[in-house]
Formats: structure tokens, sequence, C-alpha cells
């Protein structure tokens, strides 16, 4: 027969809602106490009833997590990262896709909302307007997107475009294309402007080609344009983008690096199984989920508006220099 609250509470010496205090709310029992339970419930395999739980803490010990595709190894990785973190704490977590869908994702978070005890929002496509709304509602964190009021964890998509573009400036490039993502994404602005920034600091051109979706397809769809640009290297909104690129090149008898140098940005697994090996800027991704548990948990532990404002964490991203860049073509 499985062990009990009451069986836990009589080794550890205790009463059974001291035994609940411990594992629901552990900052109201003492140190001490909380060993000598921790103990009987290994010692016994208690495993607490999660709807006996929520009763008690008014929780239901899930969270929810939004991504516009996890067809795309990035958000599969931030799951992971999510997934481990909320593990350590007994917390389950439900997965919603949007199929970068900016309409549907209003609706979805909130018929989402109404089984788990706050959200995660990867990559967001909402408006600042609806993200506004939803904050308003449930208990919010951002991954990827950056909003006034709501805890969030973002990257420096600036500092990693200085990279990139330090990079192909020191091998001689002075045209540069950017294929640009979604136009309702927030990492598609904020490159485009540290790209842009970081192009003209070291007197390079920027040829913009345009915005397409963030897949292998859509790749494969602005090769033909950034060829036609004259550009001598190219940066992409993400590693998938790149690789359809880096497919559509190879098709056309273009060298890469020989006639064009290409660079990604996330840095999944399948940028070093491309052909030549992607140079790309690694995101540390599942730091990002972790980081992303972490702040949700404080934010129910203490929903106060200005703990979700001091709620925030910054990441950084690393050039990742492999075998599709390499000195620019002579002219």
């Amino acid at each position: 027969m499985p062990a009990t609250i009451r069986d836990v509470a009589r080794l550890a010496g205790v009463s059974p809602s001291t035994v609940s205090r411990a594992l629901s709310m552990p900052s109201m029992v003492n140190s001490a106490t909380r060993v000598r339970v921790a103990a009987a419930v290994e010692q016994l395999g208690y495993l607490p009833n999660r709807a006996a739980r929520g009763l008690i803490t008014g929780r239901t010990g899930n969270i929810g997590l939004v991504v516009p595709d996890l067809a795309n190894p990035f958000f599969a990785s931030v799951a992971k990262g999510v997934q481990a973190r909320a593990r350590r704490d007994d917390v389950a977590v439900f997965v919603a896709d949007t199929d970068e869908d900016a309409a549907a994702e209003a609706g979805l978070v909130r018929a989402l909302a109404k089984q788990v005890d706050g959200l995660i929002l990867c990559s967001s496509r909402a408006s600042d307007a609806e993200l506004s709304a939803i904050a308003q509602e449930t208990h919010v964190v951002l991954v990827n997107r950056r909003e006034e009021g709501v805890a969030g964890v973002v990257y420096d998509n600036e500092s990693g475009m200085r990279q990139a573009v330090a990079h192909l400036v020191a091998l001689g490039h002075r045209t540069i294309a950017w294929v640009g993502g979604p136009d309702m994404s927030w990492s598609t602005r904020h490159r485009s402007l540290g790209l842009s920034d970081a192009v003209h600091a070291h007197g390079a051109e920027l040829a913009e080609v345009g915005s397409f979706a963030p897949t292998y397809e859509g790749g494969m769809a602005a090769a033909d344009q950034v060829v036609a640009t004259g550009a001598t290297a190219v940066i992409t909104y993400n590693d998938l983008v790149a690789i359809g690129l880096l497919a559509r090149l190879h098709a056309r008898g273009i060298s890469v690096p020989g006639e064009l140098s290409v660079v990604g940005v996330d840095d999944i697994a399948m940028s070093r199984m491309a052909r030549p090996a992607l140079t790309t800027v690694r995101l540390p991704k599942q730091q990002a989920g972790r980081i992303a548990v972490e702040l949700l948990l404080t934010v129910l532990r203490d929903p106060e508006p200005d703990n979700a404002i001091r709620a925030f964490a910054t990441l950084h991203g690393e050039l990742i220099v492999r075998e599709s860049t390499g000195p620019a073509p002579p002219p």
C-alpha cells in the first residue's frame, strides 16, 4: 500500500498539517523539521497527491509553455530546459504550439491559462497590447521577448550581431546581406537593429533581403534574392533559414564560403551537420528554459507587480566559427 501523509508525519514526529506545509510552503517550516520530513518522505517513497495539494495551496502544480513551432529545434531545446527545471520542483509542464499563428496565440494562451498556475511564452508573436492584457489575467514569464512589467529572459541580440559582423569584416567582407524572420518577431527587430548598427560602425554596406518564414523552406526561398544583392556574406535570422539557404546555393553551384559566406543564429544540432558546417551565433537555449521556470516560480511565490519587473535575465550569445565563412572573394 502506498505511504500516506499520516505515515510521513508519524515517522517524522510531526503532525500531518506540518508535513503538508513542509511540502507545499517550506519557507513556513523551520529547517530542522523540513529535514526530518524530507528524510521520511524519501524513506517511505511518499508521493504527494497533486489534486490534494492543490486544494491546500490553491494551485494546480502545472505550468504552461507556449512556443511558435515545436518542429524548430530551437524551441525543442528551450522546452527541454523548462521540463528539466520544472521536474526538480515536481511541476508538470503543458506544452502548446501556435504554429506561428499570431492571431490564434491569444486564444490558445487564455485556454491553457485555465489549467495552469502560470505560463511561459517563448518568442511570442502576440502584440504588445495582447501581451499586457494576458499578463493582467495570469502569471506570465516571457522568453526571447521583452514587455514592460512582465518577467522574462531575453538574449542580447545586438551583441550577437556585433560578433558576427566583426568576424565577416575581418575576413574582408564589405557588403553583408540580412535575411530577416517573421515581421511580428521581437528578435527579428532587435537583430536587425544590432546588425544595422554594427555594419555601419565598420563602414560596410547592409543589403536587407526581407522577411521570410523561419524555416528551411524560408531559406530556400531567400537564397536567390541574396545572390542578386551582390553581397559576399549573409547573416540569417536563424540556423534553419541558413541551412535552407545553403541547400539552394549548392543546387545553383555557388561555392560556400568561396563565393558567399553564411552565418546563422541559434546553433541547433543540425548546424554542425550541415555541409559546410555552419558558422553561427550560439544561444543558450536550455539555460533560457531553466531560468524561465525559476522566474515563474519566483513570481508565483510573490506575485507583486514589482517582483515581476525585477524578475528578468539577459543571456549572451557566442559566435561559433565553422566552415561556412571564409575570406571575401577577390573583386
